[in-house]
């Protein structure tokens, strides 16, 4: 697979927002192929440095020859929520974080992932492959109430209940454990079809949210970014749904306002100080981008600067 094949979703106004230092040590949370980290180093000079995280082995394999061929880049084969420990290991701060979140289109492309409801394939659907539990055995396992929970929190599926009591009904004919075997059964559970969406596209998406433990993950790399970044560091987020966007949002809007603190309690001027600045209005991809990409429709970009 070509690197080009997996298109960097705004790449320009990512890389534009998050670098200010050609100097500088970024981060880039999702390497997935690269495309974001080799446009940071095209900008950095030769003492600046990226260090790429990825949960997946098959990104993390095109890390480790990125990492061969320059030697401003480093890759860890960690989740994005390991960012704050290894900086404190290797006692930096960082000038930038990038977050690029969500599946990548070589995960949704390769229908052995089990990511896509478009291409038959084993119902795996994790991040990592070489650990955790699958699609498959979360629903051979998971009963009906919180199956539905989960398609109701993590998928805004309204038929959730439905979904879910036919999916056990299901499961006790057979083992449900390829892609387009849940894609019907979900298909058929709706009593009627949206138009221009595949039934089962937010059955899928709540799915691999559960199992990869996405939104915690995000919640706990926004926490920890703060001490991480420099004063005068960004932090770029790119989320691809509502969920992930609102929990940016809140977190960006939180940390931008002053601290609270009971009456009473001393405290000096700088911790009254918002540690978060956000920067500009929240971007999403030209006309130009959704021409070349589709899949950049639902991007929503968002940048906080650690305050000075």
């Amino acid at each position: 697979m070509s690197e080009r094949s997996h298109y960097s979703v705004l790449l320009d106004e990512s890389v534009s927002a998050l670098v200010t230092d050609p100097s500088g040590l970024y981060v880039d949370g999702t390497f997935g192929r690269g495309g974001h980290s080799r446009a940071i180093l095209a900008r950095l000079s030769l003492q600046g440095a990226v260090l790429g995280f990825d949960k997946d082995p098959a990104a993390i394999a095109v890390a480790g020859a990125l990492a061969q061929s320059d030697a401003r880049f480093s890759a860890v084969h960690q989740s994005f929520t390991a960012i704050a420990a290894e900086l404190a290991q290797r006692q930096v701060q960082a000038d930038g974080v990038l977050l690029d979140l969500g599946v990548s289109s070589p995960q949704l492309d390769d229908a052995e992932r089990g990511f896509s409801f478009l291409r038959d394939g084993p119902l795996d659907m994790r991040m990592d492959n070489s650990r955790g539990i699958s699609a498959a055995e979360w629903l051979a396992k998971t009963d009906e109430r919180d199956m539905a929970y989960v398609f109701k929190r993590y998928g805004e599926e309204r038929f959730a209940k439905r979904i879910a009591r036919r999916i056990v009904e299901a499961r006790l004919e057979q083992n449900i454990e390829r892609t387009a075997q849940l894609a019907e059964i979900v298909s058929d559970a709706m009593p009627f079809k949206e138009e221009g969406k595949h039934p089962a596209t937010r059955v899928f998406q709540a799915i691999r949210i559960e199992i990869n433990n996405e939104l915690g993950d995000l919640e706990a790399a926004l926490k920890s970014s703060l001490a991480l970044l420099k004063p005068g560091g960004r932090m770029v987020v790119i989320s691809f749904h509502s969920l992930e966007d609102r929990l940016v949002k809140r977190f960006f809007r939180r940390f931008s306002q002053s601290q609270d603190y009971p009456l009473g309690v001393p405290v000096t001027h700088d911790k009254l100080k918002a540690p978060l600045a956000i920067i500009g209005k929240a971007v999403k991809a030209s006309e130009a981008e959704l021409k070349e990409n589709i899949r950049s429709r639902s991007a929503v970009m968002r940048v906080a600067e650690r305050n000075k």
